[in-house]
């Protein structure tokens, strides 16, 4: 029965679609992973007590771990940043919170959005092909969860103690950014680590089909390294410790 049902699947694999069929099958697939989103979209919506003060104004507050891990490193990340968040339009707290509930259903919903995308590219691949991308689908999940984690415990306090210390004229001018500045810039120090973190990815199956080797990437490692340090310097604070922090783990993706 098994082997009967695995010969069945095979052949629909197998066959040719004509290109509607592929787009119902796509539309499937899309309606699908919207459904997802949606439905970890609506969870979020509903903690949004826990999302905002334990997840999203966590980088805020001194006792966020990364402060703690780092403050006998450094003495300015033992009280964390010092700002306060406010609202200048009515509809803003809604807006924000519909928002962070979509953007946060779509990281949770990230691993069944690529299944899902894996699933519809599957069929068109030869067995060579689908042998060398085995497990893609967990791999690329936990590098886009560690890419966030990362983003969120690393980057995300110290541009906040970067930023947010940064002095134009004394004391005059107070740290108060509005909810929705400060939630792009969770998004911005988070969101973007994910991708990053899939490069290990995009390298392995660019020299699959040949468009990079082991041969070229040592040939511009020093190139590599300098960029690596500048993008470090530029989201870290003025200092090599911070900067080497945040530089090592890209380097070793590289």
């Amino acid at each position: 029965m098994a082997s009967k049902t695995a010969e069945v699947v095979k052949k629909v694999e197998q066959a040719e679609m004509t290109f509607l069929e592929h787009l119902e099958v796509l539309r499937w697939h899309i309606i699908r992973s919207l459904a997802a989103i949606a439905l970890f979209a609506i969870v979020m919506f509903m903690s949004n007590e826990f999302i905002f003060d334990r997840v999203l104004f966590g980088p805020k507050y001194a006792d966020f771990p990364t402060y703690r891990w780092f403050c006998p490193l450094a003495e300015r990340m033992c009280n964390g940043p010092v700002f306060n968040v406010q609202t200048v339009t009515v509809e803003e707290k809604f807006v924000t919170h519909l928002k962070v509930s979509i953007i946060l259903g779509i990281v949770v919903a990230f691993p069944y959005i690529f299944w899902e995308i894996w699933s519809f590219i599957r069929p068109g691949l030869y067995p060579k092909e689908r042998k060398a991308a085995q497990g893609i689908v967990w791999i690329c999940s936990g590098l886009f969860i560690l890419g966030i984690l990362f983003g969120y415990y690393i980057i995300a306090p110290f541009a906040l103690i970067f930023l947010t210390g940064w002095q134009i004229a004394s004391d005059v001018i107070v740290s108060t950014p509005t909810l929705t500045s400060y939630v792009n810039s969770i998004t911005f120090y988070t969101l973007p680590a994910g991708i990053v973190f899939e490069m290990p990815i995009v390298v392995y199956f660019l020299t699959k089909i040949g468009l990079m080797s082991p041969d070229f990437m040592r040939q511009y490692r020093r190139m590599a390294i300098v960029i690596i340090l500048i993008v470090s310097g530029i989201i870290t604070p003025p200092d090599v410790l911070t900067q080497f922090l945040i530089g090592i783990p890209l380097f070793i993706l590289y």
